[in-house]
């Protein structure tokens, strides 16, 4: 059996490394949308295609501590409508990712932590974008354009 300390760390590794793409992201568009020569209202496209690739990439991230924990058994497992493919574990991290709740797939065991992390990872990691668009919205969107 993993210890809680084990399931703490892998926890924590997982929202480290989708914080640190998250911030990569949004700091790098910010840095380099402005030195494109483009309309400023596809500025804001650029951008929110931009976060949803961030985002996308972060719920792979899970997807694979999913994947891992469920191929181990060291977190214990998925239930309901799961196959064990990676696909499935990448569904169920977008459902969890963006609090959309359980449906046809839910936890049981320790990896109920990771789940909750999750969600809460994606709470925050949305607000962000939320937060990032709106303000490059108002530096973007004037009467120049």
């Amino acid at each position: 059996m993993i210890a809680m300390l084990d399931i703490f760390l892998i926890n924590i590794v997982v929202v480290v490394a989708v914080v640190i793409v998250h911030y990569e992201f949004l700091y790098r568009l910010n840095r380099f949308i402005p030195r494109w020569h483009v309309l400023h209202r596809y500025r804001i496209v650029i951008g929110l295609l931009g976060a949803l690739l961030a985002h996308a990439i972060e719920i792979w991230l899970f997807a694979i501590a999913y994947y891992f924990a469920v191929s181990t058994d060291v977190l214990g497992g998925l239930s309901g409508a799961f196959d064990g493919t990676f696909l499935d574990c990448v569904y169920y991290s977008f459902t969890v990712f963006t609090t959309l709740g359980f449906g046809d797939i839910f936890p049981e065991g320790d990896i109920r932590f990771l789940t909750g992390i999750e969600s809460l990872t994606g709470l925050v990691l949305i607000t962000w974008t939320a937060s990032y668009l709106f303000l490059d919205m108002q530096h973007y969107w004037s009467d120049r354009e």
